[in-house]
């Protein structure tokens, strides 16, 4: 299947995610949904919020920025996931052996359904070397 594959089905298909994107932990952007674009700068800063050795991830300071927009910080979650929130609306973002994959939902979808649908592709890709 190829990266748009993975976005158009494994995330956006379950309908549990209204925006979606698997980058490199480069920050360059493999697939998104349209008008869907985060820039390396915050993929980047994502990966390194994550993957902090500090006790608190930068990303508290910081808030979590995609696609031009600042998410309030949630949590990290064993160096490897990253929770936001912006009103109703929030994001997942789970750094994988080699993507990034980003996942945010709206008023109309449980948070816990958007982490689930984002961490079950995260872990698919793990399993197969990404």
């Amino acid at each position: 299947m190829s990266w748009q594959g993975y976005v158009d089905t494994n995330l956006l298909g379950t309908r549990k995610v209204v925006q979606a994107a698997i980058c490199g932990l480069d920050g360059s952007v493999w697939a998104s949904s349209p008008d869907f674009r985060p820039n390396p700068t915050e993929v980047k800063a994502l990966v390194s919020g994550i993957k902090s050795v500090d006790s608190i991830s930068p990303l508290a300071a910081t808030g979590i920025r995609v696609n031009g927009v600042k998410y309030m910080f949630l949590r990290v979650v064993e160096n490897r996931s990253a929770y936001g929130k912006l009103g109703n609306s929030g994001i997942c973002v789970v750094v994988t052996t080699q993507a990034v994959l980003i996942g945010t939902y709206n008023d109309d979808i449980q948070p816990g359904e958007c982490t689930v649908a984002v961490e079950n592709l995260a872990d698919y890709l793990i399993g197969v070397g990404y």
